[in-house]
Formats: structure tokens, C-alpha cells, sequence
């Protein structure tokens, strides 16, 4: 098979199967999901929490042990 049929099978192919299987519907933006706008500005906050929670541990631990403190 030439190169040029394999390259056509693939652009017939590619076009045939553009739609994608996880989205059946447009998104409608005018009505967000708040549950889930919430649930990803919440884990957010968590994971920044965490992220200030940690660093502060870290240097506390750091002071202790080169006795800055």
C-alpha cells in the first residue's frame, strides 16, 4: 500500500471518529453546575491549606535544627 492511500485511510478514519463518546451535549455555560464549581474551589483551598500548612512545618523544623530558634 502506498503512502498516500494510508494517508487518506487515516484522514477518512480521523473524520469518522471525531466525536467524542464524553460529551453528548454542549456545556450550557449561561447555568453553571455549582455543586461542582464548589467542589473544585474547595478542593483548591484544601490543597492550598495543606501546601502553607506544610511549608510552615518545614520551616520550623528547619530553625530547629540549624539552631536559628
Amino acid at each position: 500500500m502506498t503512502f498516500n492511500r494510508l494517508l487518506s485511510r487515516a484522514v477518512f478514519v480521523s473524520k469518522v471518529g471525531s466525536r467524542s463518546a464524553f460529551t453528548s451535549s454542549k456545556p450550557d455555560l449561561a447555568n453553571p453546575n455549582w455543586l461542582r464549581v464548589g467542589l473544585a474551589f474547595g478542593s483548591s483551598a484544601f490543597l492550598w491549606g495543606l501546601l502553607f500548612k506544610q511549608h510552615s512545618t518545614d520551616v520550623q523544623e528547619y530553625k530547629v535544627r540549624n539552631g536559628l530558634e
